[in-house]
């Protein structure tokens, strides 16, 4: 069982690294994305989701047009 979630875990972390990249994130603080854990992964991308995305966690955003 360990080595499926070895796995897994190495999948969602390449995912991760190439939706980082589609959105020109190439490096955290000076380190390449290739060297963060999954965890790190994780929070960054969810950082830049609240950024980028309107639909984040915090509520939908509003745009006022005229």
């Amino acid at each position: 069982m360990g080595k499926i979630v070895k796995y897994d875990e190495e999948k969602r972390r390449k995912e991760l690294i190439n939706k980082l990249i589609t959105y020109g994130v190439y490096r955290v603080d000076k380190t390449s994305l290739f060297q963060l854990s999954l965890a790190q992964l994780e929070k960054e991308y969810k950082k830049l989701q609240v950024d980028v995305h309107p639909h984040c966690t915090s509520g939908l955003r509003f745009i006022n047009r005229k």
